[in-house]
């Protein structure tokens, strides 16, 4: 990873001038599958301003295009402009080569061997550090002490795709090829459906948005019934908890077994790291209690058939990531920061009233 000189006491800073004229600005990025968000900062970590686009899906030729231009949206917004910036954090799907800025096996994406750092440092003039999302942003929560001061954290994110990221003894854990994580394409049921990654009955493929809805649909296209029946399609996962909340059997049967197969996800983790505690979080988790039933009914089952499971699966191992809790993008402003080798900070502390997320939503998808 670059090395960045810490940032400097300026005159302006000293003399209460904005963060956009110290040139101390810090900018984070959380790419996901639908969305990217980005989020600037001043130099104690105080959020100025913040802006949320549609993701450019499978076009790797305009991406960096694309994200700069977004920057450059955010910066404008800050009254600042790319001279002020230190440094632009990251957060990206897929696999991430911190030192090379290059992503790879970014399935949901369609991008691979993509040098997404040098070309986003070409086009802003300013230095880029990138990481995989749901790793960047179990770091945020964990510097940002959001379930405490723990000496290990971990996430897994369920969204357009799932992955999982973890801190372990106050350490992002990486694996040794940067693949740590990948958890989405852990195979549960090798007669599933088939998987971006090409194998069938991934985790991925059974619980992530995209399967749950793609399920329901099938489901009730053949029958004739539910939203599908009308013509138009549902905006997305939730539309089969709310089917499901109006006492539509196929929309229960398809929720509860994409719980027990996360539920499952959280085991793994469980049993593989030993974690103080396991978030779960992501766009489709913000049907909040729904979601979280069968998952909290598998994980009962395990601990009542398993001694082990039950010493493993602790009940207050697994928590709901909390409404607004900005964890993608608030993950990409931390790797920034610590890549100037600074702390914490007032990370996740306004300096003006910041914009709120459409009904209370975390920007970004983890």
């Amino acid at each position: 990873m670059t090395a960045f000189e810490p940032l400097a006491e300026t005159s302006s800073a000293r003399n209460g001038r904005g963060p956009g004229q110290d040139r101390s600005l810090v900018v984070g990025v959380d790419i996901g599958g639908t969305k990217t968000a980005i989020l600037v900062c001043d130099r104690d970590g105080r959020q100025v301003a913040r802006h949320i686009a549609p993701t450019a899906l499978g076009a790797p030729d305009r991406a960096a295009d694309a994200i700069a231009s977004l920057v450059l949206a955010a910066l404008a917004q800050a009254g600042g402009s790319r001279g002020d910036v230190r440094v632009v954090g990251v957060g990206v799907p897929g696999r991430v080569d911190p030192a090379r800025g290059e992503v790879s096996l970014a399935v949901n994406l369609g991008w691979q061997a993509l040098p997404l750092g040098p070309q986003l440092t070409a086009r802003l003039g300013r230095p880029v550090v990138l990481e995989n999302d749901v790793r960047a942003a179990v770091l945020g929560l964990h510097r940002r002490r959001v379930f405490g001061d723990l000496p290990s954290l971990g996430l897994l994110a369920i969204g357009t795709g799932i992955s999982a990221g973890g801190v372990v003894a106050g350490e992002l854990h990486r694996g040794a090829h940067g693949r740590a994580g990948e958890i989405g394409h852990a195979v549960l049921d090798r007669t599933g459906p088939r998987c971006a990654c090409g194998l069938r009955g991934c985790l991925e493929a059974i619980a992530a948005g995209p399967a749950i809805l793609a399920r329901a649909l099938d489901a009730w296209t053949a029958a004739g019934t539910g939203p599908a029946a009308g013509g138009s399609e549902p905006p997305g996962a939730e539309a089969v908890f709310e089917a499901a909340a109006a006492g539509d059997p196929v929309a229960g049967d398809i929720i509860d077994t994409a719980g027990r197969a996360i539920a499952w996800g959280v085991h793994v983790l469980a049993l593989a790291y030993d974690l103080e505690h396991i978030v779960i979080g992501g766009g489709v988790s913000h049907a909040g209690e729904p979601f979280m039933a069968p998952i909290r009914r598998e994980l009962d089952r395990y601990r009542a058939e398993s001694p082990l499971a039950a010493e493993i699966l602790r009940p207050d191992l697994v928590q709901l990531l909390p409404p607004g809790a900005d964890a993608g993008v608030w993950g990409a402003v931390t790797i920034a920061r610590e890549a100037l080798g600074l702390g914490s900070g007032s990370l996740g502390r306004p300096a003006e009233p910041p914009a709120v997320a459409p009904q209370g939503r975390e920007v970004g998808q983890a």
